[in-house]
């Protein structure tokens, strides 16, 4: 039978919740056992898909087509585990699916209530397509306090007593400032939180406490104290240099050590930091570096383009280097600003999006990134604005647009109406935004001697996409013979997935999202053929 272990967040958001349940995540399947990272999201919306990366960071993709949270991108970059559309669930989808039943008479006339209905409907999301894991991993999003996070944190109080207290263990992370005027590190936050969460029903097993600085022993004794928890499993976790030390910092805490002594089971085989040790020391020491140009509409937000970012981190630990990423706000560059703003870069990188805001000056630094055989790549958006770009600019198509700007114009990118996937017909729209784009793995095809299939080395790739416009296939004869090659195709050959210039150094644009796959122990070979042309641009 699997265990499950809940992490919930206390006093204030953003502590790192994901990071904390990615790496021991990491921490037990380098012991041996199979884990499975599951979020359970509080707000009202269905999924992430229609909010702004200004609210809720980036949406990652699934493989099978969700829209999630970007902390299953962190599950997935530290456990090497695919996550799946039953690994993400928010309070809007919860109450979907209960109210569809009710309107279907489900309850046999019974008052549908928070208590039992949402909660059951919850426990079952829990439970759902386990495997054969010895872990099951439950972050809890939020703040324990939030309203909105109550009828959560009831569901695993529940589920603890169903499944049996020794089946369960909660790990609660919470804040413990240091205050700088008195020069002391403050535990009462995190008591208040504790006596929040033990208030509703739940006594944690595990405190993780986070903080800018070492917590000094008589605080964490005063913790154990005050929230009743053993001295052992009061877990510090200081301020790190980079993310990829937190399995390190958290091995050292014995964290993995503690959750195993809890359900009294013996580790299989020794953990392996190593990779962690390799790829910190690449980040924090190595002297050389590359700047990458980031030119989008979300770069004063770190979390919008958060696997975008790493990804690119990534593609410097494969090339030894580090990756300086100069963020470039697209609303206000004009082309009299690009060789200005893009002088002391040598890579420049176009990322997905949406809408016509910020167009016009990304189209300019590709026209730039063109002309001046400066290495580029264009993702998802960014693809498609190279081909408005190149119609413009090369083949004399002045009014080349997308019908996504809703603008006059020729629609050289257009709404995609249908496609195919596993032989079975999808039809597209833009009336209901919600999960109706073409979402999660496809397959591309790879033309021979092209740069793109010597990078991937292999005749076709699945990658995941999130888009409703594409290309038009109409127009790829009057490319190539311009020079512009459709070197990645669709299997029935009706949709362009990647375009790249003939006479230049690196110029690759492509449909989908490599970002979403890249791993710091195993980088994307885009991203690390990316950057390994960056690094050699002169």
């Amino acid at each position: 039978m699997a265990r499950y272990i809940f992490v919930t967040g206390g006093v204030v958001s953003s502590l790192g919740k994901g990071l904390s349940s990615a790496s021991l995540a990491y921490l037990l399947q380098s012991r041996g056992f199979k884990v499975r990272i599951r979020k359970l999201d509080p707000y009202l919306n269905v999924d992430p898909g229609t909010m702004s990366p200004f609210q809720h960071g980036e949406v990652f993709v699934t493989d099978d087509g969700a829209e999630t949270d970007l902390d299953l991108g962190h599950y997935e970059r530290f456990s090497g585990i695919s996550a799946k559309k039953t690994d993400n669930i928010t309070t809007g989808k919860i109450y979907s699916d209960v109210l569809k039943k009710e309107r279907k008479g489900k309850y046999l006339g019974k008052t549908v209530q928070v208590i039992p209905h949402i909660t059951n409907r919850i426990k079952e999301f829990i439970k759902k397509d386990v495997n054969k894991e010895d872990f099951v991993i439950c972050e809890i999003g939020g703040t324990v306090g939030d309203i909105e996070s109550l009828p959560f944190i009831e569901a695993i109080r529940q589920f603890s007593n169903d499944v049996g207290k020794k089946n369960t263990l909660f790990i609660h992370l919470t804040l413990v400032p240091y205050m700088k005027a008195s020069d002391e590190i403050k535990t009462k936050p995190t008591q208040h939180s504790v006596k929040e969460l033990r208030s509703i029903g739940i006594q944690p097993d595990i405190i993780i406490c986070r903080s800018e600085r070492s917590i000094p022993l008589d605080q964490r004794k005063k913790i154990s104290l005050f929230c009743n928890v053993d001295i052992k499993n009061v877990i510090q976790t200081v301020d790190v240099k980079t993310i990829y030390e937190a399995p390190i910092s958290f091995n050292n805490e014995k964290l993995d050590t503690q959750v195993l002594n809890y359900f009294n089971i013996k580790s299989k085989k020794n953990v392996n930091l190593n990779p962690w040790k390799k790829i910190t020391k690449i980040i924090l020491h190595t002297k050389k570096s590359v700047n990458i140009g980031i030119i989008g509409k979300y770069v004063n937000l770190k979390d919008a383009y958060k696997s975008l970012d790493e990804a690119l981190t990534h593609g410097g630990i494969y090339n030894n280097l580090k990756v300086n990423l100069i963020r470039i706000e697209s609303d206000n560059l004009r082309p009299s600003d690009i060789k200005n703003k893009l002088q002391d870069v040598s890579g420049i990188l176009i990322p997905g999006g949406f809408g016509k805001r910020g167009t016009e000056g990304k189209i300019a630094a590709i026209s730039y990134s063109r002309k001046h055989n400066i290495p580029f790549l264009g993702i998802c958006f960014g693809m498609q604005l190279a081909i408005i770009e190149f119609a413009r600019n090369k083949l004399n198509i002045k009014k080349a647009t997308s019908s996504e700007f809703k603008s006059k114009g020729i629609p050289i990118v257009g709404l995609i109406n249908e496609w195919n996937k596993n032989g079975k017909l999808i039809k597209g729209t833009d009336k209901d935004l919600g999960g109706t784009m073409r979402l999660g793995l496809y397959e591309s095809k790879l033309k021979e001697d092209s740069l793109v299939r010597k990078i991937y080395n292999s005749k076709s790739i699945k990658e995941r996409h999130r888009h409703r416009y594409e290309v038009n296939i109409n127009y790829k004869e009057k490319f190539e013979k311009n020079g512009m090659i459709f070197s990645g195709l669709s299997p029935d050959n009706k949709l362009p997935e990647v375009i790249e210039l003939k006479n230049h150094k690196w110029f690759i644009g492509v449909q989908f999202h490599p970002e979403f796959k890249s791993r710091p122990l195993a980088p994307h070979p885009l991203f690390s053929s990316f950057i390994k042309a960056a690094k050699n641009h002169k």
